[in-house]
């Protein structure tokens, strides 16, 4: 479920059929990749697009997504005051990040759209297009309640079980956001942290009640800079070592594992930290690690991008980024397990694939390229990155 992704693992699935004819047919304004030759589309259980009720739009934002009995700290579940806790944390860090990017674009702002759902939960979907510094800014924030089928839980849930549970109901809270910026000197950057319970009675087979959490940060540049890839690692190296010293070596490997692409036997970029399915320690401890990963985000990232994003450029350069991004688009599209998670839910099509590119290029048999590859992979592969 991260990311892309994000890609976002927490979008906002519909209650109606997933091919629906305007599903297929989004703003041009939002997609200009261009994929010759026929589609096909996948196949679905289409049980799965009825597992969550349908979304709502709404002219304002509520003060809370989580349903009334959630919302309450006063009951004794730990658990419904960790489900309030960390909506009000990505809530705000959803509003930091978004201000911290609106400061640096110097004028265009956020397209926002808000939504809920009857029985409780919701989202504010918010996206920055063809500003001044980014092709495309996107930040997203949801709250699910529904009943996931066995194919999506297993998405969700990377361990395997011998016994197939059935249809597991869960709550979901998430922030996921992908950043691409139009210079080609400054990098992109991937961020989703997400908090998920399962609500399946004990006797379930195969599908034990628990909770977990995941997340991560990570940044791929089209051209490396040495200093940048420091700076970006340390910040994250200080949010974990707060918490335990053996977490950024452990969740920087994770990251590099996880973000890899295997039909290219490519890394997708830098790397930073990631995890998943994280409830080995105590429910508090891993609430506050995300939350200070979350507040990470805007001094690795920002400094960078104020760097950068006046270098100057030229068509071979934008050309090199655009086949970058085709690479980070094969990973979100092939093997990221929000865009998994969101697609046999019946998720909400904008919202998942929001992680992608406004442009991406794909060229045949381009030795030039190739060798280029070759380089750029032997530069993410240096030790100099590990801190």
């Amino acid at each position: 479920m991260a990311s892309h992704s994000s890609s976002t693992l927490f979008t906002s699935p519909s209650s109606f059929n997933l091919f629906s004819s305007h599903r297929l047919n989004p703003s041009p304004s939002y997609f200009t990749l261009h994929f010759p030759g026929p589609v096909k589309r996948p196949h679905f259980d289409l049980r799965c697009s009825v597992s969550i009720e349908k979304e709502v739009p709404e002219t304002e934002r509520p003060f809370t997504f989580l349903r009334d009995s959630d919302g309450d700290d006063t009951q004794s579940s730990s658990s419904s005051s960790v489900r309030a806790r960390f909506e009000t944390m990505i809530r705000a860090a959803q509003d930091k990040v978004c201000e911290a990017i609106e400061a640096v674009e110097g004028g265009p702002k956020f397209k926002e759209d808000v939504w809920s759902r009857p029985g409780g939960g919701g989202g504010i979907s918010r996206v920055l297009q063809d500003g001044n510094v980014w092709e495309k800014a996107g930040v997203n924030v949801s709250v699910v309640y529904g009943v996931m089928p066995p194919e999506a839980y297993r998405a969700a849930k990377a361990a395997t079980s011998e016994q197939k549970p059935g249809p597991v109901p869960f709550f979901a809270a998430g922030i996921s956001s992908v950043l691409h910026p139009k210079n080609p000197f400054a990098p992109t950057l991937h961020f989703n942290y997400r908090y998920f319970e399962t609500d399946a009675p004990k006797d379930v087979p195969g599908a034990p009640r628990q909770w977990w959490f995941g997340g991560g940060t990570d940044f791929t540049p089209a051209y490396i800079f040495e200093e940048d890839v420091k700076h970006f690692h340390s910040v994250q190296k200080q949010a974990c070592d707060k918490f335990d010293p053996s977490f950024y070596p452990r969740f920087k490997k994770w990251c590099d594992d996880y973000f890899y692409i295997k039909h290219r036997d490519e890394r997708r970029g830098l790397g930073g930290i990631f995890f998943d399915d994280l409830n080995d320690y105590d429910q508090e401890m891993l609430l506050s690690f995300a939350t200070e990963c979350a507040s990470s985000v805007i001094p690795a990232y920002i400094p960078i991008v104020e760097k950068r994003k006046d270098t100057p450029f030229n068509e071979q350069h934008k050309a090199w980024q655009q086949l970058r991004r085709g690479r980070y688009v094969e990973f979100n599209l092939v093997y990221d397990r929000g865009t998994t998670f969101g697609l046999k839910t019946g998720g909400r099509i904008e919202s998942i694939l929001v992680s992608l590119p406004l442009s991406a290029r794909w060229e045949y048999d381009n030795v030039k390229f190739l060798i280029n590859v070759i380089i750029h992979i032997k530069k993410l592969n240096h030790d100099s990155f590990q801190l």
